[in-house]
């Protein structure tokens, strides 16, 4: 008894059950349960925030004089509380309200004639007609006509909205004075969390007085805005349609 096909089917059932099983460790977060928050403790905001930034030194703090009330501080009245430094938090403004739309149309034809005929030639085509067929005649010899069109039209519309506001952490301070920039914000309802994360550099003179920076200003941003949940889960297909939608050829 060949014993090489049970094997087969054994791995073949073996990698199936792994392939569910991995699957379904994403949503044993939260089954029959809410989804749980991200640990704190573990993200690049939190440990920037609890190690200590390097001190400012006496150019960049600028001369403090002791008699006057106001000085150049940042905790003073006047201080300029910009995030400057590792650990600090600025406020990372999101507004995104575009619209895109493209329309193209070509149109092509082509027409063409081409005939012979051979009335009269010595009188040849009446003596060829005695040996054609009855219905036949030689002063038609050929006589081809032609005709092709083609037109396209497409279009694609676009809009997007969206309005956010997240509080981000400066995880690191580049060599050159750029910031680089990290934001998370969850909010869970019922049994379903909405996740908000944003990334990326920041130049510490694009930062408004008022700590806040728009989306439009940070180098390689990284915004996303989604979720997961049992609502989630619905919308998206199975993992065993996913991948027939990518092997499938039709």
């Amino acid at each position: 008894m060949n014993l090489l096909p049970i094997r087969n089917i054994k791995k073949t059932c073996a990698t199936v059950a792994l392939c569910g099983l991995m699957s379904a460790c994403g949503r044993g977060d939260h089954l029959g349960k809410p989804p749980s928050f991200s640990n704190p403790l573990e993200t690049r905001e939190h440990s920037a925030m609890v190690s200590a930034s390097l001190p400012l030194t006496v150019d960049e703090v600028g001369p403090v004089d002791r008699a006057s009330l106001w000085s150049g501080q940042r905790s003073s009245l006047l201080g300029d509380r910009r995030a400057v430094q590792r650990g600090d938090i600025m406020t990372v403004v999101i507004e995104i309200d575009e619209r895109a739309e493209i329309s193209n149309e070509t149109d092509r034809s082509r027409s063409g004639t081409e005939s012979l005929q051979v009335p009269q030639l010595g009188g040849l085509p009446q003596r060829l007609d005695e040996k054609l067929p009855e219905g036949a005649s030689s002063s038609d010899l050929v006589s081809i006509t032609s005709k092709s069109g083609s037109s396209g039209d497409g279009s694609v519309k676009r809009k997007e909205k969206l309005t956010l506001r997240v509080a981000a952490t400066v995880v690191d301070v580049l060599p050159n004075g750029v910031l680089s920039i990290s934001g998370s914000q969850e909010l869970r309802v019922n049994f379903e969390m909405r996740e908000l994360l944003v990334s990326g550099y920041v130049r510490p003179e694009d930062i408004s007085r008022k700590n806040e920076i728009t989306y439009d200003k940070i180098a390689q941003a990284r915004v996303s805005y989604g979720g997961r949940g049992q609502i989630t889960d619905v919308q998206q297909p199975r993992i065993g349609q996913q991948v027939l939608d990518a092997v499938l050829p039709f």
